[in-house]
């Protein structure tokens, strides 16, 4: 897990090319909700064509987020952290397993905009009434930290944020279909997701970095489904069944998509969550624009429904945002 050997080219078939468009606009769901799900149970990892973001969506986040990453660390500082994972993040905060060196990376989260919940106000009205006692405050749901010293952070980056999460409802969708499921069977609720907007910077690797330092260090994702826009320089590498490493390169038009632990549990672990890294050996600047997806906080993640007749689930049903606090507190520093 921890060799930093030089990873091989991607082959032409190895990730497939994915036309959504027929999914969106409801000209082939079945066909394309089928492509979607042979990529996820074989791969885990896919790009996509006719997404729906536009180029423009892109291109604003970008240059937000260089804005952000470039001012001085005090004035990245007065944006850190919150409770409710929203911020900035510096280097060496997060580590993707328990004997990992911190990530070289930094980053900066978001969410949807709303006020802290209060403690015994039920987190949803779908939450009230699914069997999840959901009378609770929602940890993972708050105020956003937008910093001053980046006026046009907000505006630059939320763009991205909503097209990016219609485009994942759209491809959960197509997942659903694929397993012979209802369209919205991963997506009931989600007037409060607990998806993250994220920028994740990465600086040009240091020439005297160990073998064991990383932009961001082998892990597979936490939640449902990751939609990620590359820029040009690369950097990001999967790790295939047999162990070697494959560079995912970027190719124009398309997003890059993945399945997360919580769609391989909901799964029956027939979709496929994908150890993966990121190594920038570009010697410039690499910025990313993340949308990891995640429904309601009490959504209850059962894998009932992938199970044939006479089988086991592999494992319990569980809230989406317990999964996702267990997993928050044992990758990021500031949560300890």
């Amino acid at each position: 897990m921890t060799s930093r050997a030089r990873a091989e080219t991607l082959a032409a078939d190895e990730v497939p090319v994915i036309d959504v468009g027929p999914l969106r606009d409801g000209s082939n769901p079945a066909g394309v909700g089928a492509e979607l799900a042979r990529a996820a149970s074989e791969v885990g990892f896919l790009y996509v064509r006719n997404h729906g973001v536009d180029a423009a969506t892109i291109e604003g986040a970008r240059r937000a987020g260089f804005d952000l990453f470039r001012l001085p660390a005090a004035a990245k500082h007065e944006a850190r952290t919150n409770r409710f994972h929203h911020g900035w993040l510096g280097p060496d905060s997060t580590k993707m397993y328990d004997d990992a060196k911190p990530d070289l990376k930094e980053s900066f989260n978001w969410g949807i905009e709303v006020e802290a919940e209060v403690e015994g106000k039920a987190e949803t009205k779908a939450g009230a009434g699914n069997g999840t006692g959901a009378a609770r405050p929602n940890p993972l749901v708050g105020p956003n930290v937008w910093p001053a010293a980046a006026p046009g952070l907000a505006p630059g980056v939320r763009p991205w944020f909503d097209a990016a999460s219609a485009c994942a409802e759209d491809l959960l969708r197509g997942f659903a279909v694929g397993a012979g499921l209802d369209p919205e069977h991963f997506i009931r609720h989600r007037d409060r997701p607990l998806s993250r907007g994220s920028l994740q910077y990465y600086p040009p690797h240091p020439r005297d970095a160990g073998e064991d330092r990383f932009g961001v260090a082998p892990h597979t994702d936490f939640g449902m489904l990751t939609v990620l826009a590359q820029d040009d320089v690369g950097g990001l590498e999967i790790q295939r069944l047999t162990g070697e490493w494959v560079a995912m390169p970027p190719v124009p038009g398309t997003l890059v998509v993945n399945v997360g632990d919580l769609l391989e549990r909901w799964s029956n672990r027939r979709y496929r969550s994908t150890v993966h890294r990121v190594i920038n050996r570009s010697g410039r600047e690499r910025l990313s624009l993340v949308l990891a997806y995640d429904p309601n906080f009490e959504t209850l993640v059962d894998p009932g429904a992938f199970c044939a007749r006479g089988e086991a689930p592999h494992d319990e049903p569980i809230r989406c945002g317990d999964y996702l606090l267990w997993r928050f507190e044992k990758a990021f520093a500031y949560r300890r």
